[in-house]
């Protein structure tokens, strides 16, 4: 099998074959030899070969002049959908060879037999289902192109997100721009050749917010070193001009009074060890370089913006509440009532004084956010929320200064002061502002919690030429690079992808696949950065590090998911977003949520007559010096054949042996007991009977593991172990059915448990060995078909579906970040509570509705009146203490109209299921 695909002019464009190990029934260690490498990219994925080592110039030749090569312009994709769409399309044509769709660059380029097909005849296939299709003579600009991800500190609704989405769009050489409100920033893609990040960040400073370049399309690979001892110019041209030399590096930058050096280099080629070696030989060796310290991420900035928050509401409050006791309060009090008419000149008291001094400084100094951010809102023609918070209070402020001021120079005029009304209406947005970025920062500590699975250090080794260990050391997991040997030791976590070159030993790896059962690894196995090694030591070869790891790619997932839920523009659509989402297809995910997540024994079979306590105590006695998770469910299940007083001390066992991914056997009692698989049983001559092979049939086909036991060299009984389905799981897929829900099973696990699972609980749809970027792209293919979808999982392989569906639930017993990536957590883990929150969206709906018909009442009835609509004919007139009034009675009607939701009780087929008692409380 081999891959070709012709000459590129920029090698930065190139994107590597996404391997399918499974899909492609390759096994990993030939697709290892071809040298298949995968890279994802932010929205859809696009997929590039590129030759294999070994292949001669005979071969390059003659595949050459049996291909071409062709690359298209495609205007109109926004989604992944749209990727699949027309790579479908493109496929179905004769003579193709192979189909990369780029969502981001706009561009697909497709490998074809020429003797089949023509470009013309591509390009109107693309036109065909929709999009401009435009054939690119050349590619020596593609590398212009890139995405500038941006952090935006200031925007509070989605008019200043669609404000700062719209300017950026009208910036010269931008080709599209996302703007997420709730992660506070826009992911743009502009053509470098035409505009710099700098011009960027002045046009959304020009329209009132506040800019941080996050990373651009060519910091891809790229790492920071902190290097003591650059003092000046000179040191800074050595250390430069040494890196400048050295394959693989693309850029160089340097911060002399940060000491901070940053460099993005080809992975494939050099790495961040390299650069550290060359920067400490440089000179006399005055210079030292480290990893530089993580200052200033995500996290760090949430914090610091809700400490900025924090700090303007308490300050605000410590104004705002005397100016409100002094003129809402204290005026019902006789005494301090006294106190405060007291008057220092004609009519203008000491009370009106205190105000007028409290409230200036959260007028001018607390609030003068809102005069920025109105000035140049209104500078750039596009008024957001500031403009109304500043005219509003600047009216009560300025009308108060006025009356304040006539009634110290006239001895007759009565003054009415509304101080308290500027500087609590700051107050209550400062409050608003300081409650939004308290929840926003949730947002990101998904993201956080998946960098953290990755270890902070590893074991790098120096091996001979004949493959012998001749030194150890620990480094920085982000010194890793490609090809290196890293051991891993048991209780650890794999430092990086990679595949094993030496030891076995069963991994943990739940926390990516969200598969309970740890996977047992050899040589030539694929491991995975971030899961946990359970007990043997492995050594493995590193394949791809930084960026390229399967952690990584996931963390940009849920990026790249949480960037396209775009602002919505329809107040229809977000009521229904929040509140109504589970109307036409719920995707549920299976092993934890559909299932219970432990294996278990759930049959056993017994070929020969013989008590069943007996038959577990041999067995538990072998299985019991095993760590197999399987092992461990048969030893448990055992205990349940003992008393209570009985210890857990089991028949003592000798000449105990575990054969690898067959079984265990010993010597129990002086007779030879065998536990494993049938591969086990044939290979010691264990014959297999009939009856033996029809069950392990039946267990298959219920998505059950069949173990095999054998006394003497005679098969004794078959135990069936399987992750079963949670009680009430059927009876919640029929009730959803019944409200005309569709439910659809995505997993990680096979087809035959996939099915089975699905046939039990009542699933019609099923999509299994899905990975975790599979499950996300499944969720975008349902909503490009006009679904409103709900994602139920519970592993981190499921939080970028969870983001990316329009609601997220996660069960309450999965992990931390399945959580924080989810709008609603089942803290019971019940399945019914899926239907539960489906009903009470749709009751918390209808009194949203009904709230709005009493405010809309009574504000279009209060407002006219106020404004002198019935004054010119009836000379009536409402004052400002009853139109108050109304305005605290429309809110307390909304209030306890909502206050009603405490009387919702859930649906009554829930409460017969509880009867049934299938469900877990």
């Amino acid at each position: 099998m081999h891959f070709q695909l012709g000459k590129v002019k920029q090698p930065n464009y190139i994107l590597y074959l996404q391997e399918r190990i499974y899909e492609s029934g390759c096994n990993q260690r030939y697709a290892r030899e071809m040298r298949v490498e995968s890279r994802i990219r932010y929205q859809g994925y696009s997929s590039m070969p590129e030759y294999p080592k070994g292949v001669s110039s005979d071969e390059e030749k003659n595949m050459q002049e049996s291909e071409t090569k062709a690359l298209f312009s495609v205007i109109g994709m926004t989604c992944s959908a749209c990727a699949g769409s027309v790579e479908k399309a493109i496929k179905r044509l004769p003579g193709i060879k192979e189909v990369a769709v780029d969502v981001l660059k706009d561009r697909t380029q497709v490998i074809f037999s020429p003797s089949s097909v023509n470009e013309e005849t591509i390009r109107q296939t693309i036109e065909d289902i929709g999009f401009k299709a435009t054939l690119i003579e050349e590619t020596a600009n593609e590398k212009c192109i890139w995405v500038c991800r941006i952090r935006i500190v200031g925007m509070a609704c989605t008019s200043c997100s669609g404000a700062v989405e719209s300017v950026l769009k009208l910036v010269p050489g931008v080709q599209r721009a996302q703007v997420a409100l709730a992660t506070g920033e826009a992911e743009v893609k502009c053509d470098h050749k035409l505009l710099s990040c700098k011009e960027l960040l002045q046009a959304i400073d020009d329209i009132g917010f506040e800019a941080i370049i996050v990373g651009t399309g060519e910091s891809r690979n790229k790492i920071q070193l902190k290097v003591d001892g650059l003092c000046n110019e000179n040191n800074v041209q050595m250390i430069v001009s040494s890196l400048e030399g050295q394959p693989g590096i693309q850029d160089i930058q340097v911060e002399a009074e940060l000491h901070k050096v940053s460099i993005s280099y080809l992975a494939d080629v050099t790495g961040p060890r390299n650069f550290i070696r060359v920067i400490e030989s440089t000179g006399s060796g005055q210079f030292k370089a480290t990893i530089f310290p993580e200052r200033g991420g995500r996290g760090t900035h949430k914090q610091e913006e809700i400490i900025q928050h924090y700090n303007s509401l308490l300050w605000s409050l410590v104004f705002s509440i005397p100016v409100f006791l002094t003129s809402m309060i204290f005026m019902y009090i006789p005494v301090l009532k006294d106190g405060l008419d007291m008057k220092i000149v004609n009519m203008l008291s000491i009370g009106e004084v205190l105000r007028w001094a409290l409230s200036t400084p959260v007028q001018f100094i607390i609030g003068r956010r809102f005069y920025a951010g109105s000035y140049k809102a209104l500078r750039n023609g596009s008024p957001n929320m500031d403009v109304l918070v500043a005219l509003g209070t600047n009216a009560a402020y300025f009308y108060s200064v006025y009356s304040v001021l006539r009634a110290a120079s006239s001895p007759n005029f009565k003054s009415t002061d509304f101080f308290e009304t500027s500087s609590m209406l700051i107050s209550f947005i400062l409050l608003g502002k300081y409650l939004e970025v308290l929840a926003k920062g949730k947002t990101c500590q998904a993201i956080t919690k998946l960098m953290d699975l990755a270890p902070e250090t590893a074991i790098l080794l120096t091996l001979d030429d004949e493959g012998n260990v001749t030194k150890e050391e620990e480094i920085e997991s982000q010194l890793i690079q490609k090809n290196d040997v890293i051991k891993i030791i048991p209780g650890a976590k794999v430092a990086c992808d990679g595949f094993v070159i030496r030891g076995e030993s069963n991994v943990n790896e739940s926390m990516i696949t969200g598969e309970p059962r740890p996977v047992i690894k050899r040589k030539g196995d694929a491991v995975i950065g971030g899961t946990f090694n359970e007990n043997g030591v492995l050594h493995i070869r590193a394949t791809k590090v930084g960026s390229e790891s399967a952690l990584s790619q996931i963390v940009r997932l849920v990026e790249s998911a949480q960037m396209a839920k775009a602002p919505v523009q329809k107040f229809a659509d977000r009521i229904s977003k929040f509140f109504v989402p589970l109307v036409e297809c719920i995707v549920f995910d299976k092993t934890g949520t559909l299932t219970i997540g432990k294996p278990m024994v759930v049959e056993t079979r017994l070929l020969k007559s013989m008590a069943l306590r007996e038959f577990y105590e041999m067995v538990a006695a072998v299985e019991v010096n095993s760590e197999h998770p399987l092992a461990k469910a048969i030893v448990e299940y055992a205990k349940k054949f003992r008393e209570e007083e009985e210890s857990n001390v089991w028949p003592e066992v000798k000449q105990f042996e575990s054969i690898t991914g067959q079984g265990v056997m010993a010597v129990v009692r002086n007779r030879e007991v065998i536990v494993g698989n049938k591969r086990l049983m044939l290979k010691k001559n264990v014959a297999i009977p009939v009856s033996a092979e029809n069950f392990l049939e039946e267990t298959e086909g219920f998505a059950q593991t069949g173990i095999l036991v054998s006394i003497d060299h005679e098969l004794v009984g078959v135990v069936a172990i399987s992750d079963p389905v949670k009680p009430a799981a059927q009876e919640v897929i029929s009730i959803l059915t019944s409200m005309q829900i569709k439910s659809i099973l995505v997993t990680g696990d096979n087809w035959g448990t996939a099915h089975a699972v699905a046939k039990e609980v009542g699933i019609g749809t099923v999509i299994a060995e899905a990975k975790p970027e599979v499950k996300a792209e499944k969720v975008k293919d349902l909503q490009a078909l006009n679904f409103v979808v709900a994602m139920v999982g519970d592993g981190i392989n499921d939080s970028p579906a969870l983001v990316a569906a329009d609601i997220g639930m996660a069960i309450g017993a999965g992990t931390d970040i399945a959580i924080e990536a989810a709008d609603i957590v089942l803290m019971k883990s019940n399945l019914e509570d899926v239907i539960t929150a489906i009903d009470l969206s749709r009751y918390t709906f209808r009194r949203i509705c009904l709230n709005y018909i009493w405010a809309l009442a009574y504000n279009l009835i209060a407002i006219p009146v106020a404004a002198g609509a019935l004054f010119p004919s009836t000379g009536i007139c409402l004052p400002p203490w009853v139109a108050g009034a109304a305005m605290a009675a429309s809110s307390l009607t909304v209030v306890c109209c909502s206050l009603l939701l405490k009387n919702y009780r859930r649906p009554k087929k829930l409460d017969a299921l509880e009867l049934q008692g299938l469900t877990v409380e």
